[in-house]
């Protein structure tokens, strides 16, 4: 179980490396656009691709976010809070979060199905519309597994009797 939990941590870390690189080049490709707008013409698609891309990357970080604990939360209000009543506030959040990525997995899903199924294409490049929907479907698994592995490590204090 341990060798799993390191290779499904590591992926995940290294699949949010790979959307911060892939934002790296959708910001590249922007500016060299811009750049060849002054002089000739922009890059073709560049919109396409820049929303594609976007999405993409976006959804890479959802899962890294989750399993570091990189979530936007209001620390205020639990400053002073006991260690087990943090550790039930984070597995009570890991729930929704897994609730949440199966419930967008099974829109993004449906989503990717129908574009697919009608052929749908971006205007200019033509690229088929269901392609960008794999990777984010993929991050929407890794969001289930980084979820789930935050729910076990906030339950596990619990459940031993180690909190106080």
């Amino acid at each position: 179980m341990g060798n799993i939990v390191r290779i499904s941590r590591s992926f995940i870390d290294y699949w949010a490396i790979g959307g911060g690189i892939l934002l790296f080049a959708v910001v590249f490709m922007n500016a060299l656009s811009v750049g060849l707008n002054i002089f000739w013409n922009p890059i073709s698609g560049d919109v396409e691709l820049t929303e594609m891309g976007v999405a993409v990357g976006v959804f890479a970080f959802l899962p890294y976010c989750q399993l570091h604990y990189s979530n936007v939360s209001a620390d205020i209000f639990t400053s002073r809070a006991s260690p087990s009543f943090l550790c039930a506030i984070k597995a009570i959040a890991s729930i929704f979060a897994i609730i949440l990525a199966i419930l967008l997995f099974w829109w993004m899903f449906k989503g990717m199905v129908d574009r697919y199924n009608f052929n749908y294409l971006s205007a200019i490049l033509l690229i088929p519309m269901w392609i960008p929907f794999a990777p984010v479907l993929l991050s929407l698994v890794l969001l289930m597994v980084a979820s789930t592995l935050t729910l076990i490590e906030n339950l596990s204090p619990i459940l031993a009797n180690k909190v106080t």
